[in-house]
């Protein structure tokens, strides 16, 4: 009797940690990417709008249940080299927790959770959507063996994230969004990759084929280049952009982006945090408190003082 009570409890440990290596395979810190899907909301002036923030909402739930979907079609198909990875053969599906079938099967309800979230907004989230899973899928199979080309399509994810949010709420995206949010997109992924080429060294080229074509100085000059481009653009859209407060107000909230990008880059350089920018975006208090009172100041100056 108490063996069979033991193995009761060995039967449901094993399956609570089955669970628990499927949902840390699905990357919920990655569905903070998502919140893009709401700047087109938020900039839009429709945040006031239950209707549009519904809307918006789906959108983003569309898009995590897609990016989801799409990681556990990169791990599975990425398994082996990232067994080469000091880091990434910890990930559930490398180290072999997780099966080719529930793989599978997840990718498939995932898949479906994305598609009817996205028609209950409309064919065209639903073509974004379809853009999304083509673009990050190419990425797994092809595209991240590219050099250069891997860092422009995961910007290439963030726009679409952003045309999404613009096609739920039914805006029309802005020029300086677009531009704000590629530039971001990139400096972020060359942080990455510069990241990747520091941790693996001489081996990095065996974890993926193109990093063999990087190097540290050119990912610096890159990293220099993208910084000071996203200051620059943020700093004339906030002036510049026509759904704006006339008296630039927006302009106030310049020194907490400035901050941000600055600390990001110490993190790179000092602490060399730049291979998981969710986690340095959740786990770092200075730069969570930059971007905390960025997004209050802009609210703030967008809304006035309805929404405190």
């Amino acid at each position: 009797m108490a063996d069979l009570e033991r193995s009761r409890v060995l039967s449901l440990e094993a399956t609570a940690a089955r669970w628990v290596d499927l949902l840390v395979s699905l990357r919920p810190r990655q569905w903070i990417k998502n919140a893009v899907v709401f700047a087109p909301l938020v900039f839009g002036g429709l945040l006031t709008d239950l209707h549009a923030l519904l809307r918006a909402t789906v959108a983003m739930l569309a898009f995590c249940a897609a990016g989801s979907a799409l990681y556990l079609f990169n791990d599975w198909h990425d398994a082996e080299a990232d067994r080469q990875h000091p880091l990434k053969r910890c990930r559930p599906i490398a180290a072999g927790r997780i099966g080719a079938s529930t793989v599978r099967v997840s990718i498939g309800i995932l898949l479906v959770v994305a598609v009817v979230s996205s028609v209950l907004i409309g064919p065209k989230l639903l073509a974004v959507l379809g853009a999304y899973v083509m673009l990050i899928g190419l990425y797994t199979l092809v595209l991240k063996h590219l050099v250069l080309i891997d860092v422009l399509a995961i910007a290439g994810g963030f726009v679409l994230r952003a045309v999404a949010g613009a096609v739920a709420v039914q805006v029309p995206l802005s020029p300086w969004l677009y531009v704000c949010t590629v530039l971001l997109a990139l400096f972020l992924g060359f942080a990455k990759r510069r990241h990747e080429m520091v941790l693996l060294e001489q081996q990095a080229a065996n974890h993926r084929r193109n990093l063999d074509d990087y190097t540290v100085p050119l990912l610096d000059a890159l990293l220099t280049v993208t910084a000071a481009a996203t200051l620059m653009a943020y700093s004339l859209y906030t002036f510049s952009a026509p759904n704006l407060p006339d008296n630039h107000a927006m302009m106030m909230t310049i020194p907490f982006v400035i901050y941000g990008m600055f600390r990001y880059l110490y993190l790179v350089y000092r602490r060399e945090q730049g291979g998981v920018p969710e986690q340095v975006l959740l786990t770092d208090l200075p730069l969570l408190t930059a971007i905390g009172l960025w997004g209050l100041t802009a609210i703030i100056l967008l809304y006035g003082w309805k929404l405190l």
